[in-house]
C-alpha cells in the first residue's frame, strides 16, 4: 500500500472516506446499533485478512494487561457509533459531524485532569470559542426543527464517547496501531451482540440490493479498507501533521452535505462550523518554540 501512494495520501484518503459515511449510512435500512455491529464484524474481518496477509501476529503475550482497557474502549467504540449514526438520522450531515468534532476540544479540556498536561492560555481559548461554534450550531436550530436539535444532542454525546476512546487509548501502552483497532472492533462485537439480540434483533432480510451495497460499503471501504489507510499513514507521519490533515474528515462531511444533498446551513451555523474547526486545527498546531 505504501508503494501505491505516499503516507500524507493515505491519510487524506482515509479522511475523505470517512467524510462520507453519513450519505452511505443513510441508505442502509437497519437500526443504528446493528449498523454498527456489522461495520465492527465486517472491520474486525477485513483488519484480521491484513494482518495475516502482512505477517502481523497479534502479540498475545501483552495482552492480559490490556484486557480491560481494550473491552472498555471498545465498548465506547460501540457507543460513538451508534450514537453518531443517530445523529444523521436526525439532522443534517453538516450539522452532524460538527458536533462530533467537539470532540478533540474535550480531550484538551480532560487531560490536565488525568494525566496532569499544562493547560494553557491558547488551549483555554481554543476551547471556549469551539464551545461557542456548539452554542451558535445549536442555538440557530428554530424551535420547529426539534429533529435537528436531537441529532446535534446525539452528535455531542458521540463527540463524549469519542473522547473516550482518545483518552482510554492513552493509556493502552503495549498494543498499538492496527493490532489495537483489530481488539477493539473484537470488543464492539461482544458489547454490540447482546445489544442487537435485545433491541430488534437482525434485519437484514428488509434490505434490498442498493441497501445491501451500502451496507457493504459502510463495513467493507469506511470500516476495514480506511481503517488500515489511516493506521499505516500514522506510522510515516508527524503526529502534529497527522492530526490536522484529520480535519479534512468534517470538511469533507460538511461539503457533501451542502453542495451534493442540498442540506440547508444558516449563516450562524457555518459561522460556528467554522469556530469548532478553526480553533481545533489551530489547537493541534504546538508554539514556534517546541
Amino acid at each position: 500500500m505504501k508503494r501505491i501512494m505516499s503516507p500524507r495520501m493515505m491519510l487524506i484518503s482515509s479522511m475523505v472516506i470517512f467524510g462520507t459515511i453519513g450519505l452511505f449510512k443513510r441508505n442502509v435500512a437497519v437500526s443504528s446499533g446493528e449498523l454498527a455491529l456489522y461495520r465492527a464484524v465486517m472491520g474486525a474481518a477485513l483488519l484480521a485478512l491484513f494482518l495475516l496477509v502482512t505477517r502481523q501476529p497479534i502479540p498475545v503475550a501483552r495482552l492480559k494487561k490490556e484486557a480491560l482497557l481494550l473491552l472498555l474502549s471498545g465498548a465506547a467504540m460501540a457507543v460513538n457509533w451508534i450514537l453518531l449514526f443517530e445523529a444523521f438520522e436526525y439532522t443534517s450531515i453538516s450539522a452532524a459531524t460538527l458536533s462530533y468534532y467537539f470532540a478533540p476540544v474535550l480531550v484538551t479540556l480532560v487531560c490536565p485532569i488525568l494525566f496532569r498536561e499544562r493547560l494553557g492560555a491558547k488551549q483555554i481559548l481554543c476551547f471556549v470559542m469551539s464551545t461557542l461554534g456548539i452554542v451558535l450550531i445549536t442555538g440557530s436550530v428554530s424551535v420547529a426543527g426539534g429533529r435537528d436539535l436531537i441529532g446535534i444532542l446525539f452528535g455531542l454525546d458521540a463527540a463524549v464517547f469519542y473522547a473516550t476512546v482518545i483518552l482510554l487509548n492513552k493509556y493502552i501502552k503495549n498494543i498499538q496501531g492496527l493490532h489495537r483497532t483489530f481488539l477493539q472492533f473484537i470488543a464492539a462485537i461482544v458489547v454490540l451482540v447482546p445489544y442487537v439480540a435485545l433491541t430488534g434483533g437482525v434485519t437484514l432480510g428488509g434490505l434490498d440490493g442498493a441497501g445491501w451495497t451500502n451496507l457493504l460499503i459502510v463495513g467493507i471501504i469506511h470500516t476495514g479498507f480506511a481503517y488500515c489507510l489511516y493506521f499505516s499513514s500514522l506510522k510515516e507521519l508527524p503526529g502534529q501533521e497527522a492530526a490536522i490533515l484529520s480535519y479534512t474528515d468534517p470538511l469533507v462531511a460538511v461539503l457533501l452535505s451542502v453542495a451534493l444533498l442540498r442540506e440547508p446551513m444558516s449563516l450562524w451555523q457555518w459561522v460556528g462550523g467554522a469556530l469548532i474547526l478553526g480553533f481545533t486545527i489551530w489547537n493541534e498546531i504546538p508554539p514556534k518554540h517546541e
